[in-house]
């Protein structure tokens, strides 16, 4: 129940009671103190009761003649102060539901009243910057943090590349130095999909934009797809491919659908399907990507895009990946202007859908 509502009826109960106090008092001026005068009087018992009556009857004309009206224009009253008191709330609560990460640098408009809803937007601006601060301390660790790793992971798979080259090693300390290396470059994948995603954050990554052929794209990763499926015999089939021109960056689209392959390929059963579609959409090149693996269970579907989200812990321990995929293609599709979402039937069909506007 809302507090205009709450309100009102509260303001309703006040007046009724009043109401009722009101008819109290002049059925006791009305009708009492006029009985005690006659009964001293009193001529014949007929008469009193007979003008008992009519002062009963007057005072039940005067509270329903007067007292009724003026309850309700008492109440459409109080309903319009009401209404109009706490207009500027649900304007206040119309802008604080539109603030995300992305626009908490934006400060909330006051009335210039200075009363309590003035109070209440400086505390809405003060807790927007702080938190605006503590967003950019985090992207700027990150961004750091991913930058300065670099340099080490760099040395350290070069080096161990070297060492298996020169072929002076035994095979135990080969097997152990290629382990090494594969989890090097696990590692190196990682930061380079934190330094993106920080730089994307902060506004440091500028889209390339020119005419593309995304149907072209579409065909280049439904191959790229098939050699990915290949060591588990998973098919990949490419059942609509209709012309689509867009303006995109090119490099990041392509990334794009390769992510998406390589999850529908890693998230897949053996001897799977990944299907793959392109088409028009109204002014949308629509773009499907299902698979036929084990599906997301609807409890965690909402959180797929998170960052190091991997969902079941038993497939982060057998499928590599460091949960950064996912995020990655939503920052593509958001930055074209698109939109991305994920619909999943457990253990028959996933289906990723990407919209992006056409030229």
């Amino acid at each position: 129940m809302s507090i205009r509502t709450r309100l009102t009826l509260w303001y309703a109960g006040i007046l009724f009671v009043s109401l009722l106090a009101m008819g109290g008092l002049s059925y006791y001026e009305f009708v009492v103190k006029q009985h005690s005068i006659l009964h001293a009087a009193q001529v014949a018992n007929a008469i009193i009761d007979e003008d008992e009556s009519e002062d009963f009857g007057q005072s039940l004309k005067v509270l329903f003649w007067c007292g009724l009206p003026a309850m309700l224009f008492a109440l459409a009253g109080g309903w319009w102060l009401t209404r109009k008191a706490l207009k500027p709330v649900a304007a206040l609560t119309q802008v604080v539901e539109r603030i995300t990460e992305d626009n908490l640098h934006q400060q909330l408009p006051k009335s210039g009243a200075g009363d309590e809803l003035d109070r209440l937007t400086e505390v809405f601006n003060a807790m927007t910057a702080r938190l605006n601060n503590s967003f950019a301390r985090i992207r700027e660790f990150t961004l750091h943090a991913s930058h300065e790793l670099k340099t080490p992971l760099t040395v350290l798979c070069g080096e161990t590349e070297m060492a298996l080259r020169e072929g002076k090693i035994s095979p135990a300390e080969r097997e152990r130095a290629v382990s090494q290396l594969d989890e090097l470059r696990r590692l190196a994948h990682i930061v380079d999909g934190l330094t993106l995603l920080a730089k994307a954050d902060s506004g440091q990554v500028a889209l390339q934009l020119e005419p593309v052929s995304l149907d072209e794209l579409v065909r280049d990763n439904f191959a790229d797809g098939q050699i990915l499926a290949e060591p588990q015999n998973i098919k990949v089939e490419l059942v609509l491919c209709e012309e689509v021109s867009l303006r995109g960056d090119r490099h990041r689209l392509r990334q794009l659908l390769l992510n998406l392959a390589d999850n529908a390929v890693k998230y897949n059963q053996p001897q799977g399907r990944v299907i793959m579609n392109l088409r028009r959409a109204g002014e949308f090149a629509e773009l499907t990507i299902a698979n036929t693996g084990a599906g997301i269970p609807p409890e965690i579907l909402p959180r797929v895009f998170d960052r190091f989200f991997r969902g079941d812990a038993a497939h982060g321990n057998v499928i590599d990946g460091c949960g950064l995929g996912l995020s990655i293609a939503q920052w593509i599709v958001v930055a074209h202007g698109g939109t991305i979402q994920i619909a999943s039937e457990p253990a028959k069909l996933t289906t990723v859908t990407v919209k992006l506007p056409l030229v």
